[in-house]
This record gives C-alpha cells, structure tokens and sequence, in this order.
C-alpha cells in the first residue's frame, strides 16, 4: 500500500469534513495544518444550536442570490470560518499555518486568513470571487490549485 504525499492526504480529509456539512448548495470543508499536524477543521453550515439550512430551507435559494454574492444572506457559515473559530476556542495558535479547503476562499474568508496570518492555502476548486485571490496574492498568501501543485509532498508545514 502506497502512502499519500502530505497534500494529498490533508486535501482528502477536507472531503471528509466537507460531508458534515447541511448546506443546500455546497459542502465545503477545510483543515488548518501546521507542521504536518492538523490544528482545527471546519465545514459550512449554521452556527450551534441553530436549525440546519437542510431542514428550515436555503435562504438564498429562495432570494435567488447567486454563488459569491451578498454574503450576509445565508444563515451558515463558512468552513474557513468555523475552522477560525474551532481554533480560537480552543486556544490553538493558527498563525503561519496553511488551509486545505475544498473550494477557494470568498473574499469575507480571506480577509479573515490574512489576518489570522495564514501563509498558504490549497484548494481543490476555484470559487466565483476574483477579488478574494487578489487580496491573497497581495498579502503574500501562497495559493495553489491542488491539481496544479508540482510537488505534492511539499506541503503541510
């Protein structure tokens, strides 16, 4: 049995943690690595003790909002933001740690990783917010496409 390259291995168990998620429109997980050691995950959906979006129905499917826009009308959160907030309550430092993720950061996320000091973020697809990748690339976050990184046993450090 062949072991995965350490990329592959964190960008697999965001799969993983993208199937607990209620969302009605997308499930996303994410995973904060640091030096090989996952630190906090997250997926989407509503905050605790919330009722899910799967069962009270998709606001903005109802408002018909399209993918990437206005934010605020969605009763979940995102992935990288419960991933933000497991680690806070939980004491763990995330700074100069890196995120997998299932879909690349909308731009309110982003925000949020520069200043929690993310230093790289790998995702398996883009997600429908240009500006997100330019904030990313201004910050000196690293972004890679899973399927374009060239060394796939470099990452999670």
């Amino acid at each position: 049995m062949e072991r995965p390259p350490w990329d592959e291995y964190f960008i697999d168990i965001t799969r993983l943690v993208a199937r607990r998620s209620t969302c009605m429109r997308r499930q996303v997980g994410a995973v904060m690595v640091k030096e090989k050691n996952i630190l906090a995950t997250g997926y989407n959906g509503t905050p605790t003790g919330i009722t899910h979006c799967d069962v009270s129905g998709c606001l903005r499917e109802q408002l018909k909002v399209p993918s990437g826009e206005r934010h605020e009308l969605c009763r979940g959160l995102h992935a990288e933001q419960n991933a933000i907030i497991q680690a806070a309550r939980h004491g763990v430092n995330i700074e100069n740690s890196v995120l997998y993720c299932t879909d690349s950061p909308c731009i309110i996320c982003t925000k949020m990783l520069i200043n929690a000091g993310i230093q790289k973020v790998v995702y398996l697809q883009g997600y429908a917010d240009n500006l997100s990748m330019e904030m990313l690339a201004e910050a000196g976050v690293k972004t890679y496409l899973f399927d374009d990184l060239v060394d796939k046993d470099s990452g999670g450090s």
